[in-house]
């Protein structure tokens, strides 16, 4: 089995890479972001947002207007104005070899060089490497942030720290002004919490935790794609020290994974490393979060 690169114009995002090696597929933005806007089977349907009308965006005054554009993409935290929503509007630099793809846009205007790799090999996962480099002369602190925003209509599972710690505690949960702790859409377990997707909910929703069991699962239909990533360190991380945090609204869910929050010295890079995995199942979604959650 090979893996088949291929750069097309795909939907209305214009030059985009493809890799598909039989059983998986992903397809990434190269005329704008980066981002990947395509994660799913090869035969089978996208397990990614994707903006095409372009609904979600901010006005960045003075820098221009930022687009989510939607699928994953590379951030910095905390989440400010103007850096965070740099607009990254232009075309990126690209190159595939030997089964890993780069994608590294232009340094930002606050010195940070940003870096996307996917390594795809001949099974049903891909490993993605996301980097921000200090440019500058200076010491800079910052987190790495890796954001993916997920389909519309699915439910994703967050495994909850099960430590015991005694006296001391053991589960962190961050909430944001405009997350309404009733909401319907979130639910809040011992050992795990769900949040589904409602295109007919715009109210959004956000909550970090402490994840140490190192995954989260997205549901759809029959396709259920895995994230899984570091473990929870003691180190610093942002929004109250949360590694992971989840955002939904009416249009997509996002999973999102934060890297440590430091002073990055000049020509310092910062990294998060994630692995996507497809599988599929013949039970309804909600049958099979339910034997998902009775292992953890």
């Amino acid at each position: 089995m090979s893996i088949n690169c291929k750069e097309f114009d795909y939907k209305n995002y214009g030059k985009c890479v493809c890799l598909d090696n039989g059983t998986i597929k992903l397809i990434a933005t190269t005329d704008v972001g980066p981002r990947i806007v395509f994660f799913g089977p090869s035969d089978g349907t996208n397990m990614l947002f994707e903006d095409i009308d372009r609904n979600f965006y901010e006005m960045n005054n003075g820098y221009g207007v930022w687009y989510a554009y939607g699928g994953h993409r590379m951030w910095l935290a905390p989440e400010v104005m103007p850096e965070t929503y740099l607009p990254d509007n232009v075309k990126i630099e690209s190159f595939f070899d030997n089964g890993v793809l780069t994608l590294r846009p232009a340094m930002t205007k606050f010195d940070k060089q940003f870096e996307i790799t996917v390594t795809m090999g001949e099974c049903s996962s891909v490993v993605i490497d996301n980097k921000i480099t200090n440019c500058s002369d200076k010491p800079a602190e910052f987190a790495p942030w890796s954001v993916t925003g997920l389909a519309a209509g699915g439910i994703e599972v967050i495994p909850l720290c099960k430590d015991d710690n005694g006296f001391l505690p053991n589960r962190t949960m961050s909430l944001w002004s405009y997350s309404d702790i009733k909401d319907e859409r979130f639910e809040l377990n011992n050992g795990y919490a769900v949040l589904k997707q409602d295109p007919k909910k715009k109210q959004p929703f956000k909550a970090g935790f402490n994840v140490t069991g190192k995954q989260i699962i997205y549901v759809k239909d029959q396709q259920v794609m895995k994230v899984t990533f570091d473990d929870y360190k003691k180190i610093e991380y942002p929004d109250f020290c949360c590694n992971f945090e989840t955002y939904t609204n009416d249009l997509f869910l996002e999973c999102e994974i934060l890297g440590e929050l430091r002073t990055y010295q000049p020509g310092e890079t910062a990294y998060v490393r994630e692995v996507w995995e497809i599988s599929g199942h013949k039970d309804s979604p909600e049958k099979f979060i339910e034997d998902f959650v009775s292992k953890l």
